[in-house]
């Protein structure tokens, strides 16, 4: 079962909450009994070491430094 993440308003404790994921979004109480409290924006985070493939030749090029279009790359900005 999913596991949620909320905090407090009025005590700004952060608590966790396992539901399902049809009622994620439902409110929840503080343990504290307050219910001014804001579900989180968590991530997930997985350990592990990632595996990589080996392929014959060399490895694939990288682009070129320097941008090369798009808003962050300086092609569309002024």
């Amino acid at each position: 079962m999913p596991r949620y993440e909320f905090r407090c308003r009025t005590c700004t404790s952060t608590f966790e909450v396992d539901r399902p994921m049809s009622a994620a979004s439902d409110p929840a109480d503080c343990p504290a009994g307050h219910d001014d409290t804001v579900k989180l924006l968590t991530t997930v985070g997985l350990g592990g070491m990632a595996r990589t493939a080996t392929r014959p030749g060399p490895p694939p090029a990288m682009a070129p430094a320097g941008g090369g279009g798009g808003c962050c790359g300086g092609g569309c900005c002024g």
